[in-house]
């Protein structure tokens, strides 16, 4: 985990650094070898020859940013979840859709 990942995950609520800690690691399994990780609009950022997502915590839920192509790809099974053009709210108080996100990263991936 680079540095500035890291730090951001331990200045967020510590109620809160399991899930992140977990959402990092889904997200980083499905990741290659050479990707990059970043912050970039004040998000951790998973990088492979472009922006493939981001994730971020806040008050009410963790919004991960797959981008506008991957919430249009998902609609169907992103039905129970807040979304807007390139977000997607996970409610804090559920477990996270590991499937789910795996799939959206490996989508991105593909279409990087």
């Amino acid at each position: 985990m680079e540095k500035l990942v890291r730090e951001y995950i331990e200045n967020q609520p510590v109620s809160r650094q399991t899930k992140l800690n977990e959402l990092y690691r889904i997200i980083s399994e499905q990741m290659p070898e050479n990707y990059d990780e970043k912050i970039s609009y004040g998000m951790p950022t998973f990088h492979f020859h472009k922006n493939i997502i981001h994730f971020a915590n806040f008050k009410n839920h963790i919004g991960i940013y797959p981008g506008s192509k991957a919430i249009v790809e998902f609609k169907n099974q992103l039905k129970d979840y807040q979304t807007s053009i390139g977000a997607i709210q996970l409610p804090v108080d559920q477990p996270l859709p590991v499937h789910l996100i795996q799939e959206i990263v490996r989508y991105n991936l593909q279409n990087a």
